[in-house]
């Protein structure tokens, strides 16, 4: 194995929480109540798939207006950088030291990236980002992860994928990487976890796992 591709939010930084806090306030202000699935079902995709997740639990909201005012309230409360989740700088480091080739492959578009990467101040730790704006399909779909191994000059069969979601698992798993699946605030159920070589509490233990 000689690259690792991570999610952002909900596995490298804490970002996960402050969505759906949002995504619950704004069902509030519509008179929409979201039921216990919705966590599970937008964690971790974009375009069209999020767009027909909040069409569903948004019923009779423009689900593009639903997405744009809830990534523009997110982006200003993430303007002072958000905090990084447990062993982020652990497995960093330790991949650096270890020669592999590091990348990024989040839902969220290249500027929120790159932004929360500089603001928690560990951009410097990737050789590449990819974000699913860039592709045809978001996650489930494997795109993203492809050109995030693409760009890394691996094929994705020597890469690990990093993962907290069900949909990010599944892409992962469909590019052909091997995924290592830290779960965030959606536990992984069977489906997932028989399409994750490790499920690990936090970073730390992943590390200490692909080391070995």
């Amino acid at each position: 194995m000689r690259g690792a591709i991570f999610d952002m939010d909900g596995l490298l930084i804490d970002s996960e929480r402050i969505w759906q806090r949002i995504w619950q306030e704004m069902a509030a202000e519509r008179d929409v109540t979201l039921g216990a699935a919705f966590p599970r079902e937008i964690i971790g995709t974009s375009g069209a798939r999020t767009r027909e997740v909040l069409r569903r639990h948004y019923p009779g909201h423009d689900p593009e207006e639903v997405l744009r005012e809830c990534s523009a309230r997110v982006s200003a409360l993430e303007e002072h950088g958000v905090p990084l989740k447990p062993g982020a700088r652990t497995i960093l480091d330790g991949l650096r030291a270890e020669g592999y080739r590091i990348a990024v492959a989040s839902s969220s578009p290249m500027d929120m990236i790159r932004r929360n990467l500089e603001l928690d101040g560990i951009d410097g730790y990737f050789d590449t980002l990819a974000s699913s704006r860039e592709v045809k399909q978001g996650k489930p779909a494997p795109d993203v992860f492809l050109l995030a191994a693409e760009r890394l000059g691996l094929p994705p069969e020597e890469c690990w994928v990093f993962e907290d979601s069900h949909s990010g698992v599944e892409a992962g798993w469909r590019a052909g990487c091997r995924v290592v699946m830290v779960p965030d605030m959606v536990p992984p159920d069977e489906r997932a976890r028989r399409m994750c070589r490790l499920v690990c509490r936090d970073l730390t233990e992943a590390w200490e796992q692909i080391r070995r």
